[in-house]
């Protein structure tokens, strides 16, 4: 069900209920971050490996602090100027977070929301919640309240209402293990660029996929996707050529003269990257509910948002 009632969705938090809950990146699936019974219902009713850790997130550091999670310097100098925001910490994890929140691993992803609607939520919780994107897992994430109803709501509590993500895209994740050397795991909602800018130097950037053993959510090759397959480039340069009828078009700004305009969507007629980023997976259900028999992506400009965007639709594509 769907609910716009705050106190309600902390009273079944505090049951161990599970809660879908809005943010400025997609929708998660909210659990007690303390309570690992709940945490594995997560796991359960995604059908999510164990092996994939999740976020934990709160309205403020004084609580991470509290909880004994920690930011060093570098790392507070970025949280000061875009947090809350599309951005996630990894840190050393402390005593205090179950071992099912981090997959086993000896450090933990934190951030705070930027969603009116979530930090009211968290600012009534005396515990973090645990909450990677509210879908099946390997499925489109979720950008509206109602595509989480649609596939998750006989399964969990309830899915607390906050409109459409306004980013669209889950949140950029940078691990602080080793304070001199912060690293890029998952590219997200905030661009590589502007972290730079503030750090003063340069991102350590290993591959961002692990498939056996990943430190971060978002680290698996095959994430993100629709029914339909999806292919990436232009429908001509496609090896086994399909009728144009039988195509669905994922572009940026601009229609393709051959393919019918009711099988093209459109992400910003004005080329903004940012705009295309919070269509994308609105964009990529519309295309799967076209019912075609493949889906073709632009590819985006690789810089900014669009090194993000990318990421996702190959993520989601059949290579």
């Amino acid at each position: 069900m769907i609910i716009t009632d705050i106190q309600l969705a902390a009273d079944l938090l505090q049951k161990g209920e599970l809660v879908a809950i809005p943010t400025e990146t997609v929708y998660g699936l909210a659990a007690n971050g303390f309570d690992g019974n709940a945490i594995a219902k997560i796991y359960e009713v995604k059908n999510r490996p164990q092996f994939n850790p999740l976020i934990l997130h709160s309205n403020s550091w004084e609580k991470f602090t509290s909880w004994g999670l920690e930011l060093p310097k570098e790392a507070l100098k970025v949280a000061d100027k875009f947090s809350p925001g599309p951005l996630t910490f990894v840190v050393p994890k402390s005593n205090k977070v179950p071992d099912i929140i981090t997959a086993g691993h000896t450090s933990v992803a934190i951030r705070i929301p930027n969603h009116a609607v979530t930090l009211s939520l968290l600012s009534k919780l005396v515990f973090p919640l645990a909450a990677p994107s509210a879908n099946l897992s390997g499925t489109v994430s979720p950008t509206q309240a109602i595509h989480v109803e649609k596939q998750l709501g006989g399964l969990i509590g309830a899915v607390l209402e906050g409109g459409e993500c306004h980013i669209g895209l889950e949140s950029t994740i940078i691990s602080f293990v080793n304070p001199q050397q912060p690293k890029l795991l998952r590219l997200g909602g905030l661009s590589v660029e502007e972290i730079e800018d503030t750090l003063g130097f340069k991102l350590k950037k290993d591959s961002l996929l692990n498939n056996e053993n990943p430190q971060a959510p978002g680290m698996l090759s095959r994430h993100y996707a629709p029914k339909t397959p999806m292919a990436l480039g232009l429908p001509n340069d496609l090896p086994n050529h399909l009728p144009i009828e039988d195509l669905a078009c994922i572009r940026f700004s601009r229609y393709l003269p051959e393919i019918p305009i009711n099988n093209q969507i459109i992400l910003s007629e004005s080329g903004d990257l940012n705009e295309a980023a919070q269509k994308l997976f609105s964009a990529i259900r519309k295309a799967d509910e076209m019912n075609k028999k493949l889906i073709v992506a632009e590819i985006f400009p690789d810089e900014h948002l669009g090194r993000a965007i990318n990421d996702r639709l190959r993520r989601a594509s059949i290579g």
